[in-house]
């Protein structure tokens, strides 16, 4: 199974459970990001909140109340977990949009439940048995047939709009919409027209999303890197542009959040330096 340690979109992995991300396989790229597990056991009466700026993608959940379709984020958003659970997902690209009938825009910051108890059955038999690397793989492989199954390849149109993703995503110096028109060869009208039926957000909050990702990373990772330099890489005008628009989106400036984060991502890399093998 090739699993990524790819830690963005959780704003504090530190306090994360049990967390597999798994890539989907060859035949479905053109339709799944990737599968995500998640696994917890909370201490009762307690809560762990997973504070969280997602990708700007619908997920398909499967979980013991059933399966779900949850539309992309508005933007920072939180999951409170208790008890004793685990969620099994798909996140979809945009060319999956279609096959589920949804407006992407009407499922913004929502969930709905979806037909599939003959998906659900078998992965909850599978979650809720031994945990343990062969079942998590066989209720992935059976997630990944049923969406074979129910999501057709994807057409022109839906590859367009995942490679609108991908340039966001990986092309640091797109700031812009004209710059992400000029990138997919199509005009602004095309991009914008694209990003509300294939994911429901604007392009510009898409570019914002996935820049803002990266900078919460920096800024828990790279201690020694400074904010101004991070505005600076990340292709901000100034240090103040960069804050404002990092404090309208997570609720909370980028010097707040490392003076935050910085003891739970020391506490994570000691207890991986305490778990290694000796060599």
């Amino acid at each position: 199974m090739d699993s990524s340690a790819d830690r963005r979109g959780v704003l504090y992995p530190a306090k994360l459970p049990e967390f597999i991300r798994v890539q989907a396989p060859e035949p479905l790229r053109d339709r799944v990001g990737w599968f995500w597990m998640a696994r917890w056991n909370i201490s009762p009466g307690r809560t762990s909140r997973q504070e969280l700026l997602p990708f700007p993608c619908m997920n398909l959940d499967i979980q013991r109340q059933g399966v779900t379709l949850s539309g992309a984020a508005r933007g920072a958003s939180h999951r409170d977990l208790t008890g004793t659970g685990w969620v099994l997902a798909a996140m979809l690209l945009p060319a999956s949009t279609p096959a589920f009938g949804f407006d992407p825009r009407a499922l913004l910051g929502t969930e709905v439940s979806i037909p599939g108890s003959e998906l659900h059955a078998p992965v909850c038999e599978l979650m809720t048995g031994a945990a343990n690397s062969e079942s998590l793989e066989a209720a992935i492989k059976l997630l990944a047939a049923w969406l074979e199954e129910k999501v057709p390849h994807a057409k022109s149109q839906g590859l367009l709009a995942n490679q609108l993703l991908e340039l966001a995503a990986g092309q640091r110096d797109i700031v812009n919409v004209p710059q992400l028109a000029n990138m997919l060869g199509i005009s602004v009208r095309s991009v914008q027209r694209l990003a509300r039926d294939y994911v429901g957000l604007t392009p510009l909050s898409i570019i914002r999303r996935y820049r803002l990702q990266e900078a919460a990373q920096r800024l828990r990772e790279n201690p020694e890197i400074t904010i101004t330099q991070i505005a600076s890489e990340l292709e901000y005008a100034d240090h103040a542009h960069f804050t404002t628009d990092f404090r309208q989106v997570l609720g909370f400036t980028p010097s707040a959040y490392r003076a935050n984060s910085q003891p739970l991502h020391e506490a994570l890399r000691a207890s991986r330096h305490v778990a290694q093998p000796p060599h």
